[in-house]
């Protein structure tokens, strides 16, 4: 379970006294198995046999029980609280991520420079050399929307970029009200996705493997691959077909790359391969400029009946849940619409921000009515001000950007906090999985994950985590609350927030490592005031976590 660029055993052998909490994991050698990249020395111990050439090695791969150690990582030398957003979206402290090879090797491309003590962020990328805001000015005069503005009205709204780099492509879509799931692998370029948060821009560990992204389907308006140098042809097309469950109906697809414009003769055999492929999936180019290609999806079903019996790649079987997830390997078949979808040619959404509060068509699919919808946002916006009126004395107006709701339900949480300058990754445990379309149908975004294992994220990424009922949730699984303890502060930035909501007697346990993880920077408890979605002796434990270091540890 350790996430990469952590030395985060995360597993407790047995009852933990607050000595054993506070050992550092620098002491664990580096052979520790790193997850969700497996490292060389535990796939050869354990026999793992990844396909390099399907990326499976950059895939989840988390350690035996017997592999995982109860410590605390401690910050780098030097680390300092990070530079506040807006202006951490252009510098970093170098000392928080003392990686600067990126620096080096796209210094011709304007991903990053170093300055000093900071990392400066130009806004460049592989593509878009002289800016990802002239880049995206340049993608919404393709498409022709209205004031050359991208979100096209509201209607584009929720992004997937593959193979983003330090992510500027996602830092620039938020002046224009998107929102993009910036996604990379810890590969060679190794800390990409560990910039890109620092700077406090979503984004995420992940890679187009074998396994389905942990996102629904019909989840993104658009999806982007700048010179992302992924293979889409392989396995009968796979990726793309991945990418087809993961757009909405008529959703976008923008490829940058030398196929779309070389005239060598491999680059023109990839390029006729790909257009055969995505002719025979029902997607229509739209625009093609330069180095730059546009495809859209159907908006209905009525293409692939009219396809040719025994055409390829064929339609999914109707006993595929194209919304099922966690650990499910990608298919390589097309995943048809919803009778409703098909017969609306569409989603029903409304468009941003009305996005935010209105029912979505899916929410009969997880049995939710549109009164118990507004019930659970009017509950949400109470319990957040009554947050906020608890943290009002220690929390300042930018002390949060990376927050993390851990059991997102229906988005609430989220969606409360609109008026605050934060990005939330909303987080749905796998039994609550269904429910994450409805987060995505909100204009938000998220995640699936099982609170029993460690999260795909580096140390440090996140301001404040609230996790409601997520103890109460593992514990009925018999996993460890140490576990999760550790990971929580593995995720939790120095001087950062948790807010735990759950059984009075769960948050008794907890209060007995607070000392022990450090987290007693400042520390409140209160009994909330009772909703419709209360449980029993119910208590409200946030905690402020101390800025450290091994010497202090070591006192």
């Amino acid at each position: 379970m350790n996430p990469p660029g952590s030395m985060d055993p995360t597993r407790f052998s047995g009852p933990l006294a607050g000595t054993a909490i506070s050992m550092t994991c620098s002491k664990i050698k580096s052979s520790i198995l790193k997850c969700p990249k497996a490292s060389p020395n535990l796939i050869y111990q354990l026999k793992l046999k990844p396909n390099l050439s399907l990326m499976e090695h950059y895939e989840r791969h988390c350690p035996p029980p017997e592999r995982r150690y109860n410590c605390l990582v401690p910050p780098p030398k030097g680390y300092k609280i990070p530079v506040r957003w807006p202006a951490s979206r252009d510098e970093v402290w170098k000392a928080n991520i003392p990686h600067t090879h990126l620096a080096e090797e796209k210094s011709d491309q304007h991903w990053m420079v170093v300055n000093g003590e900071k990392i400066n962020f130009p806004g460049g990328g592989t593509h878009f050399h002289d800016g990802a805001d002239k880049y995206i000015l340049a993608l919404a005069r393709m498409l022709k929307f209205p004031s050359d503005k991208l979100n096209n009205g509201g209607n584009i709204r929720n992004v997937l970029d593959v193979g983003c780099g330090v992510a500027s492509f996602g830092a620039y879509l938020l002046s224009h009200d998107i929102i993009a799931m910036s996604l990379a692998p810890n590969d060679v370029h190794e800390n990409q996705i560990q910039f890109a948060l620092e700077r406090g821009i979503p984004s995420t560990l992940g890679v187009l493997g074998t396994k389905r992204l942990p996102y629904p389907s019909r989840s993104f308006e658009l999806a982007h691959c700048s010179r992302c140098r992924i293979d889409w042809l392989q396995r009968d097309g796979i990726l793309l077909l991945e990418l087809d469950r993961l757009l909405r109906p008529g959703g976008y697809f923008v490829y940058s790359s030398p196929e779309a414009y070389a005239h060598d003769p491999e680059n023109r055999r990839i390029w006729n391969a790909m257009y055969d492929l995505l002719k025979s999936m029902c997607w229509k180019i739209v625009s093609k400029k330069d180095q730059t290609v546009i495809w859209a999806k159907p908006i209905s079903n009525s293409c692939y009946l009219k396809r040719v019996p025994g055409s390829r790649p064929p339609l999914c079987s109707s006993d595929d849940d194209p919304d099922v997830t966690w650990n499910v390997l990608m298919k390589a078949c097309i995943s048809p619409y919803s009778a409703k979808m098909h017969h609306e040619k569409g989603t029903g959404l409304v468009p941003w921000p009305a996005r935010l509060t209105a029912p979505p068509p899916r929410l009969e699919e997880v049995g939710v009515t549109t009164e118990e919808f507004h019930e659970d946002i009017g509950i949400w916006q109470v319990r957040v001000v009554d947050y906020w009126k608890q943290m009002k004395t220690v929390a300042q107006k930018n002390t949060f950007r990376n927050v993390m709701d851990m059991n997102s339900n229906l988005g609430g949480f989220a969606a409360a906090l609109k008026d605050k300058d934060v990005w939330v990754m909303n987080v749905a445990p796998v039994r609550m999985s269904a429910r994450l379309k409805i987060i995505y149908d909100r204009g938000l975004i998220g995640t699936v994950h099982d609170w029993c294992e460690s999260f795909s994220t580096y140390p440090r990424t996140y301001d404040l985590l609230h996790a409601w009922k997520v103890f109460s949730e593992i514990e009925e699984r018999g996993c460890s609350f140490e576990d999760l303890l550790i990971e929580m502060d593995r995720m939790l930035r120095p001087e950062g927030f948790v807010i735990i909501r759950d059984k009075s007697s769960i948050i008794n346990y907890i209060r007995k490592f607070i000392t022990a993880l450090k987290w007693d920077g400042w520390l409140s408890e209160v009994e909330p005031r009772i909703d419709a979605l209360s449980s029993s002796e119910e208590r409200v434990l946030i905690a402020k976590k101390k800025l450290w270091d091994e010497e202090v540890a070591a006192i």
